[in-house]
């Protein structure tokens, strides 16, 4: 019946994304910071890039917030969206000053296409998608970076130590829970949705994978807009 449909939904979603998270793992980017040889400047262009994504990230957060369906639920995106804009941000800022990135650079700043793209998608999900759709778009930036850092957390530590704390950022036990909070919602919510609802939730889920595997790769290729 319909329990038995959305038993492991999340593992059906991770299922569906597995060529893009698996071509994630292999990124030359996300091996740079694992063998500690990425080019700095590739790496500097991520820094600044995460960055103008947070902002977005925040405001999702806050749309998620107010559309959640039960206090828990917004009380966690309430907590996520302090978390990121007064925590996040400002040990992004102090991490970015060990690369030689001034707050005023990370203020000038302008989103690449890929960046662009990505918080525009998930901003819209958040603004005129079903709140089901968001969770399940959110899940790849939560669940991914823990799974990588994971992973890289079991190989040798690069030599760079700022390499290293990246990897110990993202492997650690509150980012994990992160992710396993989220899962759990998004199987929540999958259980009340109906198939075609599934579906949306699916195809948000694929299209965040996407999102996640062009942002390594917009850092990787220095992506910025065509000069006119």
């Amino acid at each position: 019946g319909k329990r038995q449909m959305t038993d492991g939904f999340s593992e059906q979603l991770r299922q569906a994304a597995a060529g893009l998270w698996e071509a994630q793992h292999r990124h030359p980017f996300i091996r740079g910071i694992a063998d500690g040889t990425l080019d700095l400047e590739r790496f500097k262009h991520w820094i600044r890039q995460d960055y103008l994504f947070l902002i977005d990230y925040c405001r999702v957060f806050g749309l998620a917030a107010a559309r959640s369906p039960d206090l828990a639920t917004m009380a966690q995106f309430a907590k996520l969206l302090d978390e990121t804009l007064n925590t996040e941000m400002a040990l992004h800022r102090q991490y970015a000053s060990r690369f030689g990135i001034s707050v005023e650079e990370l203020e000038r700043e302008q989103p690449a296409p890929t960046t662009r793209g990505y918080t525009d998608f998930l901003l819209r999900t958040a603004a005129i998608g079903e709140f089901n759709e968001l969770a399940a778009a959110l899940l790849p930036c939560m669940w991914g970076y823990s799974e990588i850092g994971q992973r890289l957390a079991q190989e040798p530590r690069p030599a760079d130590s700022r390499y290293a704390e990246w990897i110990d950022s993202y492997s650690s036990q509150e980012f994990a829970e992160l992710a396993e909070w989220c899962r759990r919602l998004v199987e929540r919510l999958a259980q009340e949705a109906g198939q075609a609802e599934r579906a949306r939730m699916r195809d948000a889920f694929v299209t965040s994978s996407r999102w996640e595997l062009a942002f390594w790769d917009m850092a990787w290729r220095l992506e910025r807009w065509p000069a006119g």
